[in-house]
């Protein structure tokens, strides 16, 4: 998975959104203790720095150097660099003690993961009865209909052949993965009471940024690895004529959250 983002690691993290306050608060509102939080997936840092103003400590772990080599260096958050999988000890020295950690997040990440293994990890360092682990994606950014029409097409016909397979989770906002915790109650801070939990997040882009965030993603750069160049000049003339179709140089794009939040229960040892 890691390989995926460390060409782009620089575009990904210019381009990619941020999260919403409310996100975090509706995060932190569910563990009783904020002394410590594991990030991890951390990428670039966009949800460690988040943690790292609510919680006292932050530890924020990845497999990809290069990305962490962008996160924003914070006095409560220490980086460290983690294999794909983990063993206990090793848990217990590159992350935290057993039953130590309040928070588990994994932003964008989860469906890389090997599940099996990771969830383990879970299980053994957050606190019982009450540690909680929230993971969320995003899925595709909403523009307007104009620029929409055209992403949709560049989406399916162009970027679709080259996704790795758990693209499909996040596609399906998270529903189909399998996730064995206790879920916490749902409050009036989201915009649903289903589960997952939604969110919305959003960033003022200008085309150029709009066209950096396509040209970050994993299926993009898949591509370009076998001397396909997907946006094309007339690819992305279609985007630039859609873009300046209501006269706006700069816009709003949303991107919908869908967050899965559980405990890891008395009995989850």
């Amino acid at each position: 998975m890691a390989k995926l983002f460390i060409k782009q690691a620089e575009q990904y993290a210019a381009a990619r959104p941020s999260y919403p306050t409310k996100l975090f608060e509706y995060i932190a509102s569910k563990t009783p203790c904020h002394d410590l939080a594991w990030d991890v997936g951390a990428g670039s840092g966009q949800a460690s720095r988040w943690l790292a103003g609510i919680y006292k400590n932050v530890i924020a772990t990845d497999t990809s150097s290069k990305q962490l080599e962008f996160a924003a260096k914070l006095p409560n958050v220490r980086y460290e660099i983690t294999p794909p999988t983990m063993s206990s000890s090793e848990i217990e020295k590159l992350v935290a003690p057993e039953s130590s950690v309040d928070l588990v997040t994994v932003a964008q990440a989860l469906h890389w993961f090997d599940l099996t293994n990771f969830y383990s990890n879970v299980k053994h360092v957050l606190k019982k009865p009450n540690g909680v682990i929230a993971a969320w994606c995003y899925t595709n950014p909403e523009v307007n209909a104009a620029v929409d029409k055209v992403f949709r097409r560049f989406y399916d016909e162009k970027l679709g052949p080259h996704w790795d397979k758990a693209r499909r989770l996040v596609e399906d906002g998270y529903r189909g993965i399998e996730f064995p915790f206790e879920k916490v109650d749902n409050d009036e801070s989201t915009e649903s009471q289903s589960f997952p939990v939604r969110f919305v997040t959003e960033k003022e882009m200008v085309f150029e940024e709009y066209m950096t965030y396509l040209r970050s993603s994993s299926a993009y750069q898949t591509a370009k690895e076998k001397g396909l160049e997907l946006l094309t000049e007339e690819m992305e003339g279609e985007f630039a004529d859609s873009w300046k179709e209501d006269g706006k140089e700069k816009k709003v794009v949303r991107f919908p959250i869908y967050l899965l939040i559980g405990r890891v229960g008395e009995d989850r040892v």
